[in-house]
């Protein structure tokens, strides 16, 4: 007897650069780097700091992203289920990070994956996303393209 095969949906193509929405986070179009080199995502944020809750349970409280982004809406946000991790940034230091998880969309489609929080404020771009995503998401990245996912999410209608 035959053995069904389960198949997988095609991979997708991404851009260098893609606007990401956060849904969780009500944040929309935001721009991220294609980053194949970086295993985990990162997202920029700022006032990272770890409060005791009564029960004395660990609370992370950071502000995602800054007021130079114009996605910034300045609520601080709250995670109790978070860890901290060695982290190879680009430049081959490793720094201790805190590692939340999130939903980011993609072609219209939610994934919950790992995001390392750091001050990226001297990057280009305030979120990159990484092999880890690439992969679960069934994405390739082609160099030459850009915004493939947003424009997919956000086609006008024809003629536009």
């Amino acid at each position: 007897m035959k053995k069904a095969h389960h198949r997988r949906p095609p991979k997708r193509i991404v851009g260098r650069r893609e606007l990401v929405d956060f849904p969780q986070f009500q944040l929309r179009g935001v721009e991220a780097k294609v980053d194949t080199g970086a295993f985990t995502g990162a997202i920029h944020c700022t006032g990272i700091h770890v409060d005791t809750l009564p029960d004395g349970r660990p609370l992370l409280r950071v502000l995602l992203l800054d007021d130079a982004h114009p996605a910034f809406n300045g609520t601080p946000l709250q995670f109790a289920e978070f860890s901290l991790r060695d982290i190879r940034s680009s430049n081959g230091e490793v720094q201790e990070r805190y590692v939340i998880r999130a939903v980011i969309r993609l072609f219209g489609e939610d994934y919950d994956t790992e995001f390392s929080l750091s001050d990226r404020s001297d990057m280009k771009y305030p979120v990159l996303i990484g092999r880890s995503l690439l992969r679960r998401a069934r994405l390739v990245v082609d160099v030459a393209r850009r915004n493939l996912s947003y424009k997919s999410q956000h086609r006008a209608h024809p003629g536009d």
